[in-house]
């Protein structure tokens, strides 16, 4: 059995192969700044996408998405300005904040969901 940070690494690598796989281009996975971490930062279009993954066992306390709350969409936005600051990209005109879900236990993925625009 994996531990929780082995786990959580194996889902961001999961949901980085996913959008890969939907067309985005990723471009930074693990970004850091004073104000925390962005697990993904993908391109999907002329939209620069913030991607919040949480990766869970089982569902049996809920599904992963269940534990983005809104203090958490806060901190994403503000991450997403730092992200912004920190980096030119000319020609991206809008930004989004996406999250997945992922219910697996480290080599096999029971489910995945991918919810668009989950902070404005």
């Amino acid at each position: 059995m994996v531990n929780k940070d082995e786990l959580g690494r194996w889902g961001e690598a999961v949901a980085a192969n996913a959008l890969r796989n939907r067309g985005y281009t990723i471009l930074e996975q693990n970004w850091r700044c004073r104000s925390g971490e962005i697990d993904l930062i993908a391109v999907d279009g002329d939209c620069i996408v913030i991607v919040e993954v949480k990766t869970r066992r089982t569902t049996q306390f809920g599904h992963p998405l269940e534990s983005i709350t809104p203090r958490k969409c806060a901190r994403l936005r503000i991450l997403a300005g730092e992200w912004c600051k920190s980096t030119s990209r000319p020609g991206v005109a809008r930004l989004r904040i996406d999250a997945v879900g992922i219910v697996g236990d480290g080599t096999t993925v029971s489910s995945i969901e991918h919810r668009i625009a989950v902070a404005s």
